[in-house]
């Protein structure tokens, strides 16, 4: 990356101080100790209905459809290097794929894939017990917003007749 003096672009130097400025904000807390406040850039969804052709076509050419080996089970998966470069795994942090509209979110527009410090939502799953804070820290989102996922899942799960599964998870808290 070119440094300031050396970048001519404006809109860049203006998207750069943007991100800057989030994370340099500091506040007081009551120690009085200033702290910095850290806030990610917000995720970005890019909608397939959205992109024109021409851009579908040099997409299509620049990322050709290739095989190559990547895990199919978890026993495969704890071997691979973390972060995992396996982006397109669907429990990759980096971005999230809607199946029914395929649009492609990505979770942390700021960071590259190897900047990440977890990059595997089974990896997260198995730290065990975390806050709310922690667990929204990893995805990228707030706290209530986790807490209103983690409300959906435990209602869907008693939906399907998982009584006996829902009183063990409550005995283990």
């Amino acid at each position: 990356m070119l440094s300031d003096h050396e970048n001519t672009d404006s809109d860049e130097n203006d998207a750069d101080a943007e991100i800057e400025a989030e994370v340099e904000i500091e506040i007081d807390d009551p120690a009085g100790d200033p702290r910095p406040i850290l806030r990610r850039a917000r995720a970005k969804t890019i909608a397939m209905k959205r992109l024109t052709k021409e851009e579908l076509r040099i997409g299509a050419l620049l990322y050709p459809e290739r095989s190559y080996w990547r895990p199919s089970t978890r026993a495969e998966c704890g071997n691979v290097s973390r972060p995992c470069p396996y982006v397109s795994c669907k429990y990759h942090l980096y971005i999230d794929v809607n199946p029914t509209t395929g649009s492609i979110k990505i979770n942390f527009p700021d960071l590259e894939v190897w900047e990440l410090s977890h990059s595997c939502a089974l990896d997260v799953a198995n730290q065990g017990g975390i806050t709310l804070e922690e667990v929204g820290e990893i995805l990228n989102l707030t706290r209530e917003r986790i807490r209103q996922v983690e409300v959906r899942g435990l209602m869907k799960l008693r939906d399907a007749g998982g009584e006996d599964m829902l009183s063990y998870l409550s005995s283990c808290e």
